[in-house]
């Protein structure tokens, strides 16, 4: 499904002209997912975004779908078997996207550690046992010694390290993601348009009315739907207000940060999760890709632009210490910094990050019992409710973290719904949920009958391929690019990058097709991304589509103008349009990696 300048001005055409089912405001993670679900359900969908799709949170995460194993420090087993089992189904049907890989968790003995030896032994087994994780797997967790953890990371500090502990997590890209699930959308018939601005709800007879405005073309029209679904994320308040709702203030926004170095500045074999060591409660991610690390997060709460969050210097200041308290042989300093980026969560109210971290000193022998009921329940031998007091019995009775970190609301008032809160694990289940509320207001108010898909086993653009043969459909998808000529390596990220749509790509490849100063390889890469992916500028594409801006920086110098001036060419810019679009990317690109910062640092 093609989806270029062209289209979108078609798209512009059909928003105007259709009266739709359900209008979505937001085209990240959830809006995307929800765009997916009522599309391949037969429903009229329209799907608008004020900015790239995915631009805000969507592509702004740790970039991991996470099992919150950190939920066990409380014990919370329902959260993470929830969530644990939705990243299964999310990887189920984006095989291509989420992949397994380990996760690491030094343990030091001092105050206020999330866990000892003992109850990151325990929380592993329980994490094992609700992850489905076998004992033969190569992710069965691990817990290592001081010794041994040496071995493993010779550059962490080891002033109070007792441990290391290894279990399953999975990477992720988050924009693809997104992108992927709006694609599938398209195909499946969603009417779907980027840089489309909300600017007012109001009722139209039985329908509702999206008064909105085209910030290409500085033009205001009305879409017309019978429901409204508000997935505007940080942007869910100031959907309620255009919408003159009384449901407002609902979110509390929190920034969060992370930063990119070169690998052999912070050279470590798998993820990493660890306490802050400041004693607020945040744990720290420190992540390989490519060829390079990235770490984060911050975590402080946010009133500024929503659109355009920034690093600032205590976010730089926060992170680079902690860093180097763990990590005392790197000396990572600003100059080492890459690039970096800032998001805003979406969370509810006076939700925490990083979740409830009350605790109760507990002895071993409580710990032991508890493992033991745990393996009962898994053995049929006992129920939840002996479990789950059990676990009340441990925590205390502290407020469990899902009601505070993990939650997502789905609230429905004068025919719009709005959609809160939430992670991007649970962004299937999330839009799972807000269908049932489409399919009873469609049933109730306009006596439509739906039958929703069952999304469980409905797979994103780039995912129809055996998800339980994800290597060998990889391998095969990139041996279509070698025989074009494509070196293996090359041939394989690409092949891991698109999916099942490896060989729409290859057709670009087969022409031969190569821009000036751009390999075959890169023109085709464009080329696809302007017609089939909604690119529109440089840094949808350098950010987004590719992420060359994060981790790849080193070849910007070389593909910033000659991508430039291929899109100028495609999508046929004036050359004041030109001129924009090139100045608005160097703006973008000189932010992610710190110029003025840098340049403050140096007088």
């Amino acid at each position: 499904m093609k989806f270029n300048s062209k289209q979108r001005t078609q798209a512009v055409k059909t928003l105007k002209e259709t009266v739709f089912d359900v209008v979505i405001i937001g085209g990240g993670i959830t809006g995307a997912g929800i765009a997916l679900q009522a599309a391949a359900s037969g429903l009229k969908t329209a799907l608008i975004d004020m900015q790239d799709f995915s631009e805000g949170t969507s592509s702004r995460s740790t970039k991991l779908v996470h099992g919150g194993i950190r939920y066990l420090k409380t014990f919370d087993v329902d959260v993470v078997a929830d969530t644990v089992g939705e990243r299964a189904r999310v990887q189920k049907i984006a095989p291509h996207i989420p992949r397994p890989s380990h996760m690491m968790m030094p343990l030091y003995d001092e105050p206020e550690a999330t866990f000892t030896p003992m109850s990151a032994e325990i929380a592993m087994e329980i994490y094992d046992k609700l992850a489905a994780v076998s004992k033969d797997s190569p992710y069965v967790h691990k817990l290592l010694s001081a010794e041994e953890a040496n071995d493993y990371l010779p550059m962490l500090d080891q002033t109070g390290l007792v441990g290391l502990a290894i279990y399953l997590d999975f990477q992720n890209n988050d924009a693809r993601l997104t992108i992927e699930n709006i694609k599938q959308a398209v195909t499946d018939g969603a009417v779907v348009a980027s840089h489309i601005k909300a600017t007012k709800i109001v009722d139209a007879g039985a329908f509702k009315q999206v008064q909105v405005n085209d910030v290409f073309r500085d033009e205001t029209f009305d879409i017309t739907g019978k429901l409204v679904i508000n997935a505007a994320g940080p942007w869910h308040d100031r959907v309620t207000e255009i919408a003159d709702e009384q449901t407002t203030d609902a979110m509390r926004p929190t920034k969060g940060v992370h930063l990119v170095v070169k690998k052999d500045r912070l050279p470590v074999p798998n993820t990493l999760y660890f306490d802050s060591g400041f004693h607020d409660g945040r744990m720290l991610f420190v992540i390989p890709r490519a060829d390079k690390t990235y770490f984060g997060t911050t975590d402080t709460d946010y009133t500024g632009d929503y659109a355009h969050p920034k690093v600032e210097q205590p976010d730089v200041d926060y992170l680079l210490t902690a860093i180097n308290r763990r990590f005392p042989k790197a000396k990572i300093t600003l100059e080492d910094v890459q690039a970096s980026w800032a998001g805003i969560r979406p969370l509810i109210g006076n939700g925490d990050y990083n979740g409830n971290t009350t605790k109760k000193d507990v002895s071993d022998d409580t710990l032991h019992a508890l493992d033991t009921t745990i393996n009962q329940y898994f053995d049929h031998e006992v129920d939840r409710k002996k479990v789950n007091q059990a676990l009340q019995d441990l925590s205390g009775g502290a407020k469990s973290a899902s009601s505070v970190s993990r939650g997502y609301k789905i609230e429905v008032e004068n025919g719009i719904i709005n959609v809160s809160g939430g992670k991007l694990t649970d962004y299937r289940l999330m839009a799972s949920d807000t269908m049932k509320f489409v399919e009873k207001a469609l049933s109730d108010e306009f006596s439509q009958a739906v039958t929703l898909i069952d999304s469980t086993n409905y797979p994103v653009s780039g995912g129809h391929f055996n998800p339980n043969q994800v290597d060998t459909e990889i391998n095969r998808y990139a041996e279509q690019l070698e025989s074009l000529g494509i070196l293996e390596s090359e041939a394989l990220e690409l092949a891991n990058l698109y999916g099942s749509n490896t060989p729409e790509l290859a057709k670009y490849i087969a022409t031969g097709v190569s821009a000036p100063h751009l390999s075959i390889t890169e023109t085709s890469t464009l080329h696809y991304a302007i017609e089939h992916e909604f690119v529109l500028r440089p840094i949808d594409f350098f950010l987004r589509r590719t992420n060359y801006l994060l981790f790849k920086s080193e070849d910007l110098q070389r593909l910033e103008e000659p991508v430039i001036e291929e899109m100028a060419k495609c999508l046929t810019w004036s050359a004041e349009t030109k001129a924009i679009m090139r100045a608005e990317y160097v703006r973008l690109r000189d932010e992610t990696q710190l110029k003025t910062l840098k340049e403050e640092a140096g007088r």
